[in-house]
C-alpha cells in the first residue's frame, strides 16, 4: 500500500470533534503509547526470555503507523514526504551514518 493512500484512509477514522490542538496531542500521545507497546514486547523477549510475539508486534507497528499518519495529518504533512526526507538524509550520511 502507498503511504498517501494509507494516510488518507486512516484520516477517516480520526476522532471527530477534537480541536486541532487536541487532535494533535491525541495522535502524538497515541504514537508514544504504541511505540511503548512495541518496546514492551521486545523487552520481554530480550530480558525475560519470552518468545517474541511477532503477530502482536506487527499489530502494534500498524497502530503506531496509524498514529504517525494522524500526527502528519494534523500538521498538514504527508507520510511520503517524511519518508523521502529521511531517505535523503540517510543517503547523504552513508550506510551506518
Amino acid at each position: 500500500m502507498q503511504l498517501a493512500a494509507y494516510q488518507q484512509q486512516a484520516r477517516r477514522t480520526m476522532r471527530p470533534g477534537l480541536t486541532p490542538r487536541d487532535a494533535l496531542l491525541d495522535s502524538a500521545a497515541g504514537l508514544s503509547e504504541e511505540a511503548g507497546e512495541v518496546l514492551s514486547h521486545v523487552r520481554k523477549h530480550t530480558f525475560f526470555e519470552q518468545p517474541l510475539d511477532r503477530d502482536a508486534v506487527r499489530e502494534e507497528l500498524g497502530d503506531a503507523l496509524w498514529c504517525l499518519g494522524a500526527v502528519a495529518t494534523c500538521l498538514v504533512l504527508s507520510l511520503g514526504d517524511g519518508a523521502e526526507s529521511t531517505l535523503i538524509k540517510i543517503n547523504k550520511k552513508g550506510v551506518g551514518g
